[in-house]
């Protein structure tokens, strides 16, 4: 009976013994929200593709949005021509974030772009909504079916029952490519920890005093056994006029295992903390009022990643190699972070360029399936230079336009696409 205050009439319910999953169709499925899958869904949507986009996380923006990360790098080439090598998304972002104030074009050997993790996560969603992509989150998955060579349906869990998505066509960009995993495919794992980060946002600086960064760098790795730091490097990057900075001086492992990625995560933040307590100390004109405006979730490099068709190697980053089948481009140093202490970096002239292949986004053994940004295969210094958000957000598009050729009759391939037409739809992120 309603209640006698409201009106609201209140019913008794228990979960039915054959619970039925919620079932979508779709074109194109694409699981991971970061900044390969958003770009891919976009691409994907202005294709007239049907998307539906699922992510782990129970909001949209991945790491670039929820890690802090603050710092699109790998968008650029080097000084003095700074060619923009990727567009489309960033194009929009640019301007976009560019008239709200959200963004600073930092030049150096590159340019990187600093942003607010506020205002890209807005953009993001409004993004999504105005391209009427349907989006499920806080979705992991739990089963995948496959007929032959091709991936049919995957089913996830959610906190609102299991959602069973059908299409003809797949982007793995969840990151750690727990859709190929999940399907059986063969996946690389490093053979020792390649070490992520804890980001956190400080306020309440002063960036009239701030650090160098080599000047930063240095002192860190003079003074970082005093204070108990792990990584013995590190930058701030200071957003300017704000008095914010994003801080990028931790290593964290980032295991695959649930109970370590959750005490990685915690061990993380106690690092943190101890950054901030060196800064406070010995920068106390920047520092000395500082505080954490907030944590980030914990930032993975490289995890597991498909076994491809071909695995860029370092030789081939060095060598600036051109594929025919290119399909993201960048200029960003070679940078593994494979030692607690520290990590190498190996950066390139004004004139380099390294491709990224379709072919290392693809399994040898599924026809309907691509992976982008820190899925594609590599070896681990070649991902290094490839897994920043330029060539992950090329690579999304690159996996949409793929799919896109190979058709969503249920009989087309991506292994057997017009290259030159994939050449010719991606050229503004891959041709001057």
């Amino acid at each position: 009976m309603p209640h006698a205050l409201t009106g609201l009439t209140l019913h008794t319910v228990t979960k039915p013994s054959a619970s039925t999953a919620h079932a979508l169709d779709a074109d194109v499925c694409i699981v991971g929200a970061g900044v390969s899958g958003i770009s891919a869904a976009v691409e994907s949507a202005r294709l007239g593709r049907d998307v539906v986009l699922v992510d782990s996380l129970p909001v949209l923006g991945g790491q670039m949005v929820n890690s802090l990360i603050g710092l699109f790098c790998g968008v650029f080439g080097n000084a003095p021509g700074y060619r923009q090598l990727t567009h489309g998304m960033f194009d929009e972002i640019f301007a976009d974030l560019g008239a709200s104030g959200d963004v600073h074009f930092n030049r150096g050997h590159t340019i990187t772009v600093s942003y607010d993790e506020v205002a890209l996560g807005r953009w993001v969603e409004r993004k999504i909504r105005e391209l009427g992509i349907r989006v499920v989150l806080g979705a992991s998955i739990t089963g995948v079916e496959r007929d032959g060579r091709r991936v049919t349906a995957v089913t996830f869990a959610t906190r609102y029952g299991d959602v069973h998505v059908s299409a003809p066509g797949f982007i793995d960009a969840s990151g750690d490519a727990a859709l190929a995993w999940e399907a059986g495919l063969p996946c690389r794992v490093p053979e020792r920890t390649i070490y992520g980060s804890q980001q956190i946002v400080l306020e309440h600086l002063d960036e009239t005093h701030q650090p160098g960064r080599e000047e930063l760098a240095e002192h860190v790795a003079r003074k970082a056994a005093d204070y108990g730091l792990l990584r013995r490097d590190g930058l701030a990057f200071f957003f300017p006029g704000r008095n914010t900075a994003v801080l990028n001086m931790t290593h964290i492992e980032a295991p695959l295992d649930p109970v370590r990625a959750a005490q990685a995560q915690l061990e993380g933040r106690e690092q943190a903390d101890l950054v901030v307590e060196f800064l406070r100390a010995e920068y106390p004109k920047a520092f000395g009022d500082a505080r954490v405006r907030s944590y980030g979730l914990p930032g993975r490099r490289q995890t597991r990643w498909i076994k491809g068709v071909h695995a860029l190697s370092l030789e081939e980053v060095r060598a600036g190699t051109r594929f025919e089948d290119a399909v993201a481009r960048t200029a960003w140093p070679i940078e593994l972070h494979d030692k607690a202490e520290g990590y190498v970096w190996e950066m390139f002239d004004a004139d380099h360029l390294h491709y990224v292949p379709l072919r290392s986004m693809l399994s040898p053994d599924a026809d309907n399936l691509v992976a982008a940004g820190r899925c594609a295969d590599g070896d681990a210094a070649a991902l290094s230079s490839v897994r920043v958000m330029g060539p992950c957000a090329a690579m999304g598009a690159g996996a949409a336009h793929a799919l896109d050729l190979a058709g969503t009759a249920g009989d087309g391939s991506v292994h057997r696409i017009d290259t030159v037409a994939l050449r010719e739809r991606l050229a503004p992120n891959v041709e001057d």
